[in-house]
């Protein structure tokens, strides 16, 4: 790593871009590329029949005995229950990070791009966390919170969390459930209005994704030892609370299916692991590669089950 002047900082990905050099150009493709879900999307239009909420293959019960059991109507319920299910985790997650953003431009000069960015992407999170909420209403089941213990956890989280731990847990938050998108906006088997929802989602996170690592990057080469040492561990144990989270196991009682037989049968499912370890490697390997993922904190990461 360099820590001489700030143009020349590098790590083992290698020399950082300039931070304004990058908001600038996050900028230009928000004004190219952003969208009004309440006008891009029809959401007067009825749901198709025979359609999917949610690719079948990443439905938490795939694969498993208990799947092969069930009706091809249940399964479909199911996957509806758990679209709305991880929308509503989207929203969680969307308002901590817009928290942890406010907090991250506090002491920063307002008229920087980097600054001015960061506000866009705050534009953007509201938009989608309405949108998320307008799809679970849409769809007739109800929104899915994550537990009580979850919601004080992060409530801690985004008190005190430094900066480099606030931009690992905001790309925990994004990068899984973008890999999950990518593979549902283009599947015709699902939902259009589902298609809609995620394909925007996706070419937006694309921006939030890349103005989090760059930062977290330059975070990990410039924060003092006990710093990089906390986001270790926070970051681990945000990977443990998210697989715990991903999917509200209050889905497997609202479609008739025994709770605790279905939950039984996702913690065994080496599918469900695959697609999980699967979902989470492009970061995985990235927050390996600036040194996150040591000590205490890899074995978080692998006791949560996303890292293989």
């Amino acid at each position: 790593m360099t820590h001489g002047n700030v143009h020349d900082l590098s790590d083992a990905l290698g020399v950082l871009k300039d931070r304004e050099s990058v908001a600038r150009r996050l900028l230009e493709s928000s004004a190219r590329h952003s969208f009004d879900p309440d006008r891009e999307l029809d959401w007067d239009a009825p749901f198709e029949d025979g359609k999917w909420f949610w690719p079948p293959e990443l439905v938490s019960l795939y694969d498993t005995p208990l799947w092969r059991r069930m009706s091809e109507r249940q399964r479909m319920d199911l996957a509806r229950h758990e679209a709305a299910s991880l929308a509503s985790l989207g929203i969680w997650f969307e308002i901590i990070l817009m928290q942890l953003l406010v907090r991250h431009i506090y002491d920063k000069s307002v008229t920087s791009a980097h600054v001015r960015y960061a506000l866009t992407e705050i534009a953007d999170e509201c938009r989608h966390s309405m949108m998320f909420a307008r799809f679970i209403e849409k769809s007739g089941v109800p929104g899915y919170p994550v537990s009580r213990l979850h919601h004080n956890l992060a409530r801690v989280l985004k008190t005190v969390s430094t900066t480099p731990g606030s931009f690992a847990c905001t790309l925990l938050g994004e990068e899984i459930l973008d890999w999950m998108q990518r593979l549902t906006f283009p599947d015709e088997r699902v939902q259009p209005l589902v298609r809609g929802v995620t394909r925007i989602h996706v070419v937006e996170e694309a921006r939030h994704v890349r103005y989090a690592r760059e930062e977290l990057r330059r975070q990990m080469v410039t924060a003092p030892r006990w710093e990089r040492e906390l986001t270790r561990i926070s970051s681990g144990e945000a990977a443990r609370v998210l697989s715990l989270a991903f999917v509200n196991p209050q889905v497997y009682t609202n479609v008739g299916l025994d709770r605790r037989e279905a939950v039984a049968q996702v913690r065994a499912s080496g599918h469900r692991r695959e697609v999980m370890q699967t979902g989470a490697k492009r970061l995985t390997d990235f927050l390996d590669d600036i040194g996150v993922l040591r000590g205490a904190g890899r074995r978080l990461w692998r006791s949560s089950g996303l890292l293989a």
